[in-house]
């Protein structure tokens, strides 16, 4: 078959894609005019419909095979403006100085019935700041991000998005040979606390007024709205930014996920999950679990993620602070991090636990079973989702809890739990107790065995199981029980699947 024409595809999405430049319009400084690197003989690796339908674009463009040239940086749309942006951050802690998209080019925003959206292609090539890198993903890395964009979407976490995923024949090098890919990632905005911070390093304040402007001009309207002046303005911004980031601490510790490369140019202005490199969800319950093989020294372990986010802010803060002006003041809107997570926090593991309200022990009741899943390695998704059936077993069964028993070795200690945990509930109806509690508790979470699996067929041809882990992970509270077997306990060949900042 021929492939389109460019005059052909310009055809198609003039009247699809309705461009609306914003972040690109800023000026020379924020980005680079960069066109994507043409991918040799591209092909459909995953699709997501959902997604498609969700930005206003019809069905048929997955059948388009200039959509597919387009996706894998072969076609450039008619209205689209390729860029590159460049910030700066710190890395594991350090300065690491100007940075940028090294592997990621955006083609533009787009107007959606829910609002602007920035279209990215990661692994499009080399740009001004890929750093003698080849600009490309690998096959493997784009599934994992296609897959658990998505999944986090479904678990209703704040997040990037993944639109489709392309694959080519092409090799890339990175530990071993393997295939470039291209995943197609989706977001009101990629601007992260590193691109603050780049302007803020090298004493150009006006554009960090510039930033600042289009983030709540763009994002946060009513803050514009409610600001006397740029001073309030930035403290305004910094307190929604540590706010969103505080809420999203607390969603990434309740479902038990890991980023594993919490760097500040790795965390967005909006408070959504960006850039899914080594992460991982929990399997057996370990508070310090490293997901990323890189982390040597356990920076971004799980149990530190909040505190990290914390760190992070602070520099945003700092980056900030010449329009701020006052370090005081800019201290007392990061203090919203310290009472906003621990209180979304609580309530999120209250819900866990189907509590319907507050009572001032609910701490000590979550810390204790966590702790007792920590020292024996409870299976995280399995225990939660487990004890939301055996509460409404209780009803009728005097033997109800004896599934999620079975999950400890010290089983007496569990036991004594249980009683204070019944005795909690004492007041409760158990079955809306149970409902409730299935509506947070997933059923599904990306476990690394699946993403390995899935990547597994796709480098033999087989795109099959990533089709079928999307719709599973985009909801991820329902039985499926056609896929009963994602749900079990991880395969001990799971203890050994290595992530690292390469992933």
């Amino acid at each position: 078959m021929d492939f389109p024409t460019q005059a052909t595809m310009q055809a198609m999405t003039h009247a699809t894609f309705n461009w609306n430049p914003c972040f690109s319009n800023l000026g020379p400084q924020f980005s680079t005019i960069c066109p994507p690197t043409p991918l040799p003989a591209p092909y459909w690796v995953a699709q997501n419909e959902k997604l498609l339908q969700d930005l206003g674009l019809p069905k048929e463009l997955f059948s388009d095979e200039s959509f597919l040239l387009a996706m894998a940086g072969n076609l450039l749309m008619e209205g689209s403006h390729p860029k590159a942006s460049v910030y700066s951050g710190h890395q594991f802690g350090v300065w690491a100085g100007q940075l940028g998209d090294g592997r990621a080019i955006s083609l533009g925003e787009i107007q959606t019935p829910k609002g602007i959206e920035d279209i990215q292609l990661k692994g499009a090539g080399p740009t001004p700041y890929s750093r003698r890198g080849d600009g490309r993903a690998v096959l493997r890395s784009s599934i994992r991000e296609f897959l658990c964009s998505e999944a986090m979407f479904g678990l209703r976490i704040p997040t990037t998005r993944a639109l489709c995923v392309t694959g080519s024949p092409e090799k890339v090098y990175r530990e071993e040979v393997e295939s470039a890919a291209v995943v197609t990632r989706v977001s009101p905005s990629f601007i992260r606390f590193g691109h603050f911070e780049h302007f803020a390093s090298i004493g150009n304040t006006q554009s960090v007024r510039m930033l600042l402007h289009h983030v709540t001009q763009a994002h946060m309207p009513h803050l514009t709205e409610q600001a006397c002046d740029d001073k309030q303005l930035a403290l305004s911004l910094l307190g929604e930014v540590t706010q969103r980031t505080a809420m999203l601490m607390a969603d990434w510790q309740a479902v038990g996920f890991c980023h594993g490369v919490m760097n500040t140019d790795n965390m967005s202005i909006l408070g959504l999950t960006l850039d899914y490199g080594p992460f991982q969800f929990l399997d057996g319950f370990n508070a310090n679990h490293i997901c990323n093989h890189s982390d040597t020294q356990g920076r971004y372990a799980y149990a530190r993620q909040p505190q990290i986010a914390y760190w992070n802010l602070y520099c945003l803060a700092q980056a900030l602070l010449p329009i701020i002006e006052d370090q005081d003041q800019a201290i007392l809107e990061l203090d919203r991090f310290k009472s906003t997570y621990p209180k979304a926090y609580d309530s999120k593991m209250r819900s866990k636990l189907g509590l319907q309200d507050e009572h001032e022990d609910d701490r000590r009741l979550i810390q204790e079973i966590l702790t007792l899943m920590d020292k024996e390695r409870v299976d995280y998704p399995v225990f939660w989702r487990q004890l939301s059936h055996s509460v409404a077993d209780s009803v009728t069964s005097n033997h109800a809890f004896d599934p999620v028993r079975d999950l400890f070795i010290h089983r007496g200690e569990f036991d004594n739990w249980v009683q204070s945990y019944l005795k909690r509930l004492a007041t409760s109806d158990k079955r809306q107790a149970s409902m409730q509690m299935l509506q947070v508790n997933p059923k599904y979470v990306l476990r690394n065995h699946l993403g390995e699996l899935s990547i597994r067929q796709a480098k033999n041809g087989d795109y099959s199981m990533v089709q079928s882990l999307l719709k599973v992970l985009q909801s991820p509270f329902e039985e499926h029980p056609e896929h009963e077997a994602w749900a079990a306990l991880a395969p001990d060949w799971a203890a050994d699947i290595e992530i690292s900042c390469s992933s």
